[in-house]
C-alpha cells in the first residue's frame, strides 16, 4: 500500500509547525508536507494543484472552496527605532492621523515596505504576524488597538474533498485521535 501525501500551503506570518507536530504524533499513514506560498499565490496554488489545501489570508474567492476560519491576526504598524511612535507600547488610529504612511505596493512586499520604514520614513501596516516575520534591528512593531484584525483560514477545493483532508481539518481544531466529530 503506497503511502499519501497531504501538501499543505501557507502564507507568510502562519507557523503551521504546531499542526506538524500534531499529524505526526497521532502516528497517521499519510505525510505531511509544508509549502510556503506567496500571499499573492496563495488562490492560484491550490487552482494549479500545487498544494492540497492552504492556510490563507482572507478575504479570497471562495465560491469553489471550504473555508474554516481559525483565528485573527492582531493588526500592527513598523516604525524607524528614531520614531517617535517606537516610545509607544501600542498606537490608535489617531496617533498615525500626522504621519506618512507606506502603503503596500503588492501583496508580496512586506520586507521591502518595512526595510523602507527602516531608513526613517514614515510607518506601514502590517498583521503582526508578518511585523513579527520581518523583525529587524532597526525598526519596531506596534500593535494598532483599534485597527481591524485579519484573519487567517485553511481552505481547500470543494471537489477535492476527502477523508484525509477532514483528518487535517480535525488536527488543526485541535481534535485527538480519541476524540469524536
Amino acid at each position: 500500500m503506497e503511502s499519501r501525501t497531504l501538501r499543505v500551503g501557507f502564507v507568510p506570518g502562519v507557523e503551521p509547525d504546531r499542526f506538524l507536530r500534531r499529524w505526526r504524533t497521532g502516528r497517521r499513514e499519510a505525510r505531511l508536507e509544508l509549502s510556503p506560498v506567496p500571499l499573492s499565490r496563495q488562490r492560484a496554488a491550490l487552482a494549479a494543484g500545487e498544494v492540497d489545501m492552504c492556510f490563507v489570508r482572507l478575504p479570497v474567492e471562495a465560491a469553489d472552496l471550504h473555508v474554516v476560519a481559525l483565528w485573527e491576526e492582531r493588526p500592527a504598524i513598523v516604525v524607524s527605532t528614531d520614531s517617535v511612535l517606537s516610545l509607544h507600547e501600542e498606537v490608535r488610529e489617531a496617533d498615525l492621523a500626522d504621519e506618512t504612511e507606506i502603503p503596500a505596493q503588492h501583496p508580496d512586499d512586506a520586507a521591502e515596505r518595512v526595510a523602507v520604514v527602516a531608513t526613517g520614513v514614515g510607518f506601514t501596516r502590517l498583521p503582526l504576524s508578518l511585523a513579527r516575520l520581518h523583525h529587524r534591528k532597526d525598526a519596531v512593531h506596534l500593535p494598532v488597538a483599534d485597527a481591524e484584525p485579519t484573519r487567517i483560514a485553511l481552505v481547500w477545493p470543494r471537489a477535492s474533498d476527502d477523508p484525509l483532508r477532514q483528518e487535517f481539518v480535525g488536527v488543526v481544531r485541535g481534535r485527538t485521535a480519541r476524540s469524536s466529530r
